[in-house]
């Protein structure tokens, strides 16, 4: 049976993308901007990223962003999207979060992995196979030190002595913590050894993907531990629009005579599209994208949902795919149409309103009868135009509710 939240969380994982060439400050103000934008729209997270080559992803520091987003919103929460644990020792990314989650007042949330730029990995002189192994070894002191405990610990890369948090941390037992994934089992298997969340940055477009969980509730068994699926969250794309072919076209505009292959970035598409196809072609071509309608984005997300076997949310990748205000308008849509469906708020208001619809002829001739009884009491009488326009009142109630029949029964 597939699991199902009361209330799916929703929100962006912002790596960022820019495209290189332009103003990076401007772009990152753009950032601060549009995460005030999904506070007031309702989203329930924002995943920061850390990246410090390749031009293109230019947050060099998640929790310098966090401390100066959480200044500018209020309720949102925001997390490391991800922490790169072999680039920082351990136990100040531990005192640096902890701090965090008192300033934030508990919106914050790490996310952690091993570093995903091999440029990045390079330029620290890290070897890129290491790199899960030193993660593996940072995120167990690290979730030692938000416990409380005091750690005395060596290894070839980092050494702590006596080390222990000077604050106790806000959130209890400390804030949230999230391992990302991309295809292998290697972070399902961290976040079920420590009974943590999961953010599957390669969405639900790979093999594996089914498997994902399986692997996290295997390694928690082996552990000991706890896990809940209210926990794991899938990263897609999308563009939404009021029809598909709007949605398109906010695209094709943005980037024409597919210019984005020059920029040596398309949006989101990789390797899924045959060589020389065209943008739409590509699109349709990529199971982890959603270009359209929100009721495409509903089915779409219906989908993820039903092959997972149930997950605790979706995150969407930003890409500055359209001009901002188009950009805006999508994330409202999703806001607006497709996330009510996930959260409990969208089936209650139909059945309030066909209930309502279908009742209105008997609401209306009590309401007729009390119009008419007020006269009497007062002694008047109802004048031609007054029964005229009451007349005419029923008559279109009549006509909407014969109109929400024939549309009820596909007429």
């Amino acid at each position: 049976m597939t699991y199902r939240p009361a209330r799916m969380k929703f929100g962006l994982f912002m790596a960022p993308f820019h495209r290189a060439g332009e103003n990076p400050t401007l772009a990152l103000r753009r950032n601060l901007d549009l995460i005030e934008h999904l506070d007031r729209l309702g989203y329930d997270e924002v995943w920061i990223g850390e990246h410090h080559s390749g031009t293109r992803e230019t947050i060099a520091d998640p929790a310098i962003f966090i401390a100066a987003a959480a200044e500018r919103t209020q309720r949102i929460k925001l997390g490391t999207g991800v922490s790169s644990l072999p680039y920082h020792h351990p136990f100040m990314l531990a005192d640096q979060m902890n701090m965090l989650d008192h300033l934030t007042r508990g919106r914050a949330m790490f996310g952690v992995g091993p570093g995903l730029l091999a440029s990045d990995a390079y330029q620290l002189g890290i070897e890129p196979p290491e790199q899960r192994r030193m993660m593996a070894e940072a995120l167990d002191v690290i979730l030692r030190l938000l416990r409380g405990e005091t750690v005395t610990e060596k290894t070839d890369w980092y050494e702590l002595r006596d080390a222990r948090l000077q604050l106790p941390s806000y959130t209890f037992p400390h804030l949230p913590v999230a391992v990302a994934s991309s295809t292998t089992p290697a972070g399902p298997t961290q976040a079920g050894k420590h009974g943590v969340g999961l953010l599957s940055v390669a969405g639900a477009s790979h093999e594996t993907f089914e498997r994902t969980w399986n692997w996290v509730e295997e390694a928690a068994a082996d552990s000991g531990k706890t896990v809940d699926r209210a926990d794991w969250r899938v990263v897609i794309s999308f563009h939404l629009a009021d029809t598909k072919e709007e949605a398109l076209a906010d695209l094709e505009a943005r980037f024409p005579h597919r210019a984005y292959v020059a920029d040596g970035r398309r949006p989101g598409l990789g390797a899924f599209a045959a060589k020389g196809a065209t943008m739409r072609q590509e699109i349709d071509a990529t199971p982890n994208l959603i270009v359209g309608t929100p009721d495409d984005a509903v089915a779409a997300v219906e989908s993820i949902v039903e092959r997972s076997g149930g997950l605790g949310g979706v995150l969407a990748t930003h890409h500055e795919w359209a001009d901002t205000a188009k950009t805006y308008k999508s994330y409202e849509l999703w806001a607006r149409h497709v996330a009510p469906h996930f959260q409990g708020m969208h089936h209650p208001l139909m059945e309030q309103r066909d209930w309502f619809d279908a009742s209105q002829g008997k609401f209306f001739a009590r309401s007729q009868e009390a119009t008419e009884r007020a006269f009497s009491d007062a002694g008047k009488e109802l004048t031609p135009e007054i029964r005229e326009q009451m007349r005419m009142i029923a008559e279109r109630r009549a006509a909407r509710e014969a109109a929400t029949r024939d549309a009820g029964n596909g007429a």
